[in-house]
């Protein structure tokens, strides 16, 4: 799978360690984020990972702030993305099962490196169910036209 890396300056460690992980599970990356701890906004990384998922790009999309709430905002507001922030594992197995989010978001600030490696296996094992959960997809794109 081919996977886009966004992050602001908040999030320049944590990105590295990920892209080794993705990388470990034979998975391509591309960096569209900062590789500095000079303060740039984090609205402008997230949109264009979020522009690159929609496009199809890349296959989904991992983002990194402080909090990884600003970075998911900026995110959701592309057309056809669904951009989850999790702290934990469980939530990020279930945004991919129950709403086939397209993007995991978690902050630097907030959860630790083997934390952040938890989140992106656990979303990356899971699988979409579709039925119910696809209907509410379905009805949450709808919201966008």
């Amino acid at each position: 799978m081919k996977i886009g890396m966004a992050n602001d300056h908040a999030g320049t460690e944590l990105k590295k360690e990920i892209i080794a992980l993705l990388e470990e599970r034979g998975h391509e990356v591309v960096n569209f984020g900062t590789d500095t701890k000079e303060s740039v906004p984090y609205p402008k990384y997230g949109e264009i990972l979020g522009r690159a998922v929609a496009a199809g790009e890349v296959d989904a999309g991992v983002a990194i702030c402080g909090t990884g709430v600003g970075i998911s905002l900026a995110a959701n507001k592309v057309k056809g993305i669904r951009a989850a922030v999790c702290s934990e594992p469980v939530t990020a197995r279930l945004v991919k099962e129950h709403n086939n989010a397209n993007i995991i978001c978690f902050g630097e600030r907030i959860v630790g490196v083997e934390m952040a490696k938890a989140i992106v296996s656990a979303w990356l094992d899971a699988e979409f169910q579709g039925g119910r959960h696809g209907e509410r997809v379905d009805m949450i794109m709808k919201i966008e036209e």
